[in-house]
């Protein structure tokens, strides 16, 4: 029986502290081993027990593989039952402690790089699609909106072009130097342009403030893209559309070297799942190709 397996698998204390561990973020082995203070070995068994059994899944990022819990509607009673119990009897709160910190210092790492290479950004992306304009691929599928967000907005580039599609636009991201170009950039309509620091995991805005939200090779640079496309369903009115342009998986090191990129893209069912997850109907996907090797998946989304 498929629950008994379940409940072999997280009798044992390790096991149950590393379910827990993995609900909100990915992390690979060696950070495992470092948030709770165990051996490699011990870690790996007990990682490769619940994978077996269908609670936890596991993805190669480039020379990491990275370890969640699995997200489905069988499983979805069982996490909040360890969760609440976990929170309810403050047990290990060590883990989630520790596990904070690291992503914390995930975070902090990557608004340094953006703060750091504000000034080249837009170079940087000439490299990488060269003669692509992946901002006029966007705008071909937007229709007139009232208030379009986008979301990781660095620069600005794509905020001058969704202006003139919208009433208004708002521009988030993480890097105050970032957000200094983008108001640069845009000072010609700053009267339509409202510019906001902040993260895509916790979005500065109200809900259902937005009747369209892009998110423009965004979601490669966060630690819980999941967590992001549920802020984004918050912050939209129903109806209202989702644009999520990004990578397809690929094994380019340089890429994120160059770019400073936490994830090496996504397969197509990633972000699907993603979506639907958190209660998009998806419409629309298209895929180009860029430089390098490498391709660009297009997904439009509605929120119901």
């Amino acid at each position: 029986m498929v629950t008994v397996k379940y409940f072999k698998a997280l009798v044992d204390e390790t096991r149950l502290r590393l379910f827990r561990l993995l609900m909100y973020y990915g992390f690979n082995v060696n950070e495992v081993v470092s948030i709770m203070g165990m051996g490699q070995s011990r870690i790996s068994r007990h990682l490769k027990i619940l994978t077996d059994t269908g609670l936890l899944t596991s993805r190669r990022d480039g020379s990491y593989v990275y370890y969640n819990s699995v997200s489905s509607n069988e499983l979805s009673d069982l996490i909040r039952f360890v969760d609440k119990s976990f929170t309810r009897h403050n047990e290990f709160p060590e883990d989630r402690v520790r596990s904070q910190n690291l992503i914390t210092e995930r975070k902090t790492r990557m608004q340094r790089f953006f703060n750091d290479i504000a000034e080249q950004w837009d170079s940087l992306k000439r490299d990488v699609f060269g003669g692509f304009d992946l901002n006029e691929k966007i705008i071909g599928k937007v229709g007139h909106s009232g208030v379009a967000v986008d979301l990781g907005c660095g620069t600005g580039e794509l905020i001058i072009a969704l202006a003139g599609k919208s009433e208004r636009v708002i521009g988030v991201d993480s890097s105050p130097n970032m957000l200094k170009q983008a108001r640069m950039k845009t000072a010609a309509i700053e009267d339509r342009v409202d510019l906001r620091l902040g993260e895509m995991e916790h979005l500065p805005l109200r809900d259902g403030e937005a009747d369209l939200a892009v998110a423009s090779m965004v979601l490669h640079h966060l630690v819980a893209p999941a967590a992001g496309i549920r802020e984004i369903h918050r912050i939209l009115k129903p109806g209202g559309k989702l644009l999520i342009a990004d990578f397809e998986k690929h094994n380019i090191e340089a890429i994120r070297e160059k770019c400073g990129d936490p994830w090496l893209g996504f397969d197509h069912g990633e972000i699907e799942k993603w979506l639907s997850d958190s209660g998009f109907d998806l419409f629309e996907t298209d895929r180009f190709e860029v430089r390098h090797g490498l391709n660009v998946n297009l997904f439009l989304a509605e929120k119901p």
